[in-house]
């Protein structure tokens, strides 16, 4: 299709229209996607990261940006058989009519200790980075490492968990952590969330013992130095979960655990109710 016959997003008539929204828009010939073309200028030409990347930023990734942010994506999709694959797949069980219903529900137990810890990392790194006197790419290493101590003395004084520190599974290494760092580096965006994250790090195990950095932690981190904001941060491993997700879904279509899952618990569950005489009700 020539320039002068490519298809254009419709005019801005703000003043007619009281709503309004940049994200998308349809006619009869064409979709738009944040001004793109859908059909000719977006499909085939990038990847479903990208895509996600535009839609909540409103612009296409840098090479860098693309590389990290489907990192992220990558890392975060699916980590065997978790709490959350546990919940979609009992649902599927319980109700194999509503693929979506078993999806959201694996999707619903994202907080403090399952995907949810990149949001709070993210946010920690911020209130860091106030500490040390902004978020600027020249902020100095010992501003970072007083900072870190601080906040990280905050949380531990206080009884909370330091978000992005600690895993179940890797004691030492997170391996996609080393990954993260690694490919900052090699593309050049090594940004502050990440240069004060190995300083949370350092503060931690002072204060708390070896502990890694997990792999959720520096996802938050990578996605706070492209410049997402905390409060959406956690919509991102949400979108990589559901992959996974549909994964374990379609693995219970065909070799299900979900029934046996609940008949084997429930065969073993000892009963502690004590054994109640009728009442005067």
């Amino acid at each position: 299709m020539s320039e002068t016959t490519e298809p254009r997003p419709p005019a801005d008539n703000s003043a007619e229209r009281p709503y309004r929204s940049a994200v998308g828009a349809s006619r009869d010939d064409a979709i738009f996607v944040r001004g793109y073309n859908l059909a000719s200028q977006l499909m085939g030409r990038i990847d479903f990261g990208d895509m996600a990347y535009l839609l909540v930023s409103g612009e296409l990734p840098t090479r860098g940006q693309s590389v990290m942010f489907n990192a992220v994506l990558v890392a975060l999709a699916d980590h065997g058989m978790t709490a959350t694959a546990l919940a979609a797949r009992l649902t599927y069980t319980g109700a194999p009519d509503s693929l979506q219903g078993a999806v959201a529900s694996g999707l619903l137990g994202a907080g403090s200790v399952f995907l949810g810890v990149t949001e709070d990392t993210a946010r920690l790194l911020a209130d860091v980075l106030v500490e040390a006197g902004g978020a600027s790419e020249e902020v100095s290493s010992e501003r970072l490492a007083t900072a870190a101590e601080t906040v990280v003395g905050r949380c531990v004084d206080s009884g909370r968990r330091v978000p992005g520190i600690g895993h179940s599974i890797h004691r030492q290494t997170d391996p996609r952590t080393t990954r993260f760092y690694e490919l900052a580096v090699e593309h050049g965006v090594l940004g502050p969330h990440l240069r004060a994250l190995r300083q949370v790090h350092a503060a931690a195990q002072r204060r708390l013992g070896p502990k890694p950095i997990n792999g959720a932690g520096a996802a938050g981190a990578v996605l706070a130095d492209l410049g997402f904001p905390p409060e959406i941060l956690r919509g991102f491993p949400l979108i990589a979960r559901t992959a996974g997700l549909l994964a374990h879904i379609r693995e219970e279509m065909s070799d299900p655990i979900g029934m046996p899952l609940w008949k084997g618990i429930d065969d073993q569950i000892e009963n502690t109710a004590t054994y109640r005489e009728g009442s005067d009700r």
